[in-house]
C-alpha cells in the first residue's frame, strides 16, 4: 500500500480498465509518493499521493478525482495486529458536493464502493497467502 507502483496487483479498478494511462511522481514509496490515472468511464481521472507513512501501522493518501465528477476525500489503510495475522482496514471519507448528494438519492454509494475495497483486500490477501508478498503487501496479513 506503500508503494503505487504495486497496487496493479491487486487494485479492483486496474481490472476495470487495464489500457488505462498511469504516471508515478515524487519518491518510489511513502509520504509524497504520487500516481495519476486516466481511464475508460469506470475508472475515470485522478490523482492519489501519499500524506502520511508508518510502515506496518499506517498509510493515509489523499485522492483527487477529475473525471467523471470532481471531488477530494481522504483515504487510509491501518494495520492492527492479532496473533500471527495483521487486520487490515480501508476507508475513504469526504465531502460531498450538490452532485453526489443527488447521487445519494438514487444509489448507495456505500455499498459500491464497499464491494471493490472488499475485493482488493481479498486479493491482497490472496497475493499474501501464496507467498508472493511485495513489499507494499508486508505485513497485510489479514
Amino acid at each position: 500500500m506503500n508503494d503505487f507502483h504495486c497496487w496493479e496487483s491487486w487494485s479492483p479498478w486496474a481490472k476495470l480498465d487495464p489500457q488505462a494511462k498511469n504516471a508515478y511522481e515524487g519518491p518510489a514509496a511513502g509520504t509524497g509518493a504520487a500516481f495519476a490515472w486516466s481511464g475508460n468511464n469506470k475508472v475515470g481521472e485522478g490523482r492519489m499521493t501519499i500524506t502520511e507513512s508508518r510502515p506496518n501501522e499506517f498509510v493515509g493518501f489523499q485522492i483527487q478525482f477529475l473525471r467523471p465528477f470532481k471531488a477530494t476525500n481522504a483515504a487510509e489503510f491501518t494495520f492492527r495486529r492479532e496473533g500471527n495475522q495483521t487486520v487490515v482496514t480501508w476507508t475513504m471519507s469526504g465531502r460531498n458536493n450538490f452532485l453526489c448528494k443527488a447521487m445519494g438519492l438514487f444509489m448507495n454509494c456505500d455499498k459500491m464502493i464497499g464491494g471493490q475495497f472488499e475485493k482488493g483486500l481479498a486479493t491482497m490477501k490472496s497475493i499474501v497467502e501464496a507467498g508472493k508478498e511485495e513489499p507494499a503487501l508486508a505485513g497485510a496479513r489479514s
